[in-house]
């Protein structure tokens, strides 16, 4: 084919300066030696050389051009595939941002709600201790007063009365002093027991300070070690973080508001659920009123018929055995009766070990009133909220991270309303275990140890379920 086209183009081109040289010289086409177009013919296929020579050289170009451009393409889909796994890795870079920036704004909200709570408390620790001071200077005076006088006891003031109209005022006297003694010690003692509710409320608050500081502090410190090592990896992470800040600020608050929302909810139920038992409970007086006033009915009727017998025992002492024998027999099958009774309640008891949600929670129970202890993972010696987690389930032969930020992100994730015993809520900086009914078990703080809370306690950040 190459051939071919070399071909019909020589002639072409013969024909072509053919034309040129007879048009130049004015000379008739015909004229033209052999020889000339054999010198033509040369010329021509040296031309043809030379085109053929600059084909090849733009061809090697092109491949070169096309290799190149093949290479670009490659480089391409490489640096796209490599953008989309920086994207990737960005996003979920992120998340894991968003979630400890979250965790950090919550805890700090907590800690200043509690700081709040302190300044309150101690304003009202202040004030009941000062009323409690006050009436124990006021019953110090009354008997100060009562001792430097040689003031009579109430009964020898009666003793003392000349008639019975004396006796009458002097006991309306002595009523009245016993009637304001009382008051008044009823007072202090009402005074000193706020007091010391009071006190133990501030406490409590500023241990719970003291705890979610120090949660604060090593999740600040894990999430400055994640942005350093982020930083390293990424250019521009700086704008990542003020997007990442940004939406932590706006989870926190819904986070916020949905907890508040929970708790509210959580009261109510509460509320609902103490009015069942109130109900249950009169309901049950009633029925206990009815079966004690059957009771009597029944045996007001069996001493009636009691003494009925025992007087017809006289005239029949055969029949008074057999009424015996009857009596023997009703007894043995109540006593059968109970007795199978006691064995189906025994059989109907649940083995304890596996675990379960409900075991798991019913586990972690055992150990409540056992101290808190930072960086703590013995239930008896002492465990922080996350090892207090971390040992529980490994009672079980369950393997969970140790820290709280690790926990938060391990599992499923459930919604508080599909919430379940065993499961572990969140709180940023802080971890627990659910009981269910609103309940959580968990490592409160050094003075409270391990104790029971209501759930919406503080603000929920994930809800985590591990088996």
């Amino acid at each position: 084919m190459r051939r071919f086209k070399v071909k019909s183009f020589n002639r072409y081109i013969c024909t072509v300066l053919a034309a040129a040289m007879l048009l130049n010289s004015g000379a008739p086409a015909f004229a033209t030696s052999s020889e000339e177009l054999k010198k033509q013919q040369k010329e021509l296929e040296a031309q043809q050389k030379e085109l053929e020579k600059k084909q090849d050289a733009l061809e090697s170009e092109k491949r070169t051009s096309q290799s190149g451009l093949n290479s670009a393409n490659q480089n391409i889909s490489a640096i796209e595939g490599e953008q989309a796994e920086i994207q990737a890795e960005l996003d979920a870079a992120n998340e894991e941002l968003v979630g400890l920036l979250t965790s950090i704004d919550l805890i700090q909200a907590d800690i200043a709600d509690t700081e709040e709570k302190i300044v309150q408390t101690q304003a009202e620790y202040d004030e009941a201790k000062a009323l409690e001071e006050e009436l124990y200077e006021v019953m110090k005076k009354r008997i100060r007063y009562m001792y430097e006088k040689g003031e009579l006891t109430y009964a020898e003031l009666l003793l003392q009365a000349q008639s019975f109209d004396d006796l009458l005022n002097k006991a309306e006297y002595v009523e009245s002093l016993y009637e304001y003694d009382r008051t008044k010690l009823g007072e202090y003692v009402a005074a000193k027991n706020a007091a010391e509710e009071y006190g133990d409320q501030l406490a409590e608050a500023k241990s719970e300070l003291e705890t979610s500081k120090y949660e604060l502090e090593e999740e600040q410190k894990y999430t400055e070690t994640v942005i350093a090592n982020y930083k390293k990896k990424y250019a521009n992470f700086d704008v990542q973080l003020a997007k990442a800040k940004q939406d932590a600020a706006v989870y926190s608050a819904q986070l916020q508001k949905q907890t508040s929302e929970i708790k509210e909810l959580q009261a109510k139920i509460d509320s609902k659920e103490a009015e069942v038992k109130k109900t249950k409970k009169a309901a049950e007086e009633a029925a206990s009123k009815e079966a004690e006033e059957a009771a009597k009915k029944k045996a007001a009727e069996e001493a009636s018929k009691k003494a009925a017998e025992e007087a017809l025992a006289q005239a029949n002492t055969d029949e008074d055995d057999e009424d015996d024998d009857d009596t023997d027999t009703d007894s043995a099958s109540a006593g059968n009766a109970s007795d199978n009774s006691s064995s189906k309640s025994a059989e109907a008891t649940a083995p304890t070990g596996s675990a379960t949600g409900q075991s798991i929670a019913n586990y972690a129970c055992k150990f409540v009133g056992n101290p808190y202890v930072a960086g703590g993972t013995s239930l008896t010696n002492g465990a922080d909220c996350s090892g207090f987690v971390y040992a529980v389930y490994q009672a079980f032969g369950i393997s969970v991270p140790r820290s709280s930020y690790a926990q938060a992100a391990y599992g499923k994730a459930v919604s508080y309303e599909n919430a379940q015993p065993g499961d572990v809520i969140y709180y940023g900086g802080h971890v627990a275990i659910y009981l269910g009914g609103g309940r959580i078990v968990h490592a409160s703080t050094a003075r409270t140890g391990i104790k029971y809370e209501n759930a919406t306690y503080r603000t929920i950040l994930t809800i985590r379920r591990f088996i």
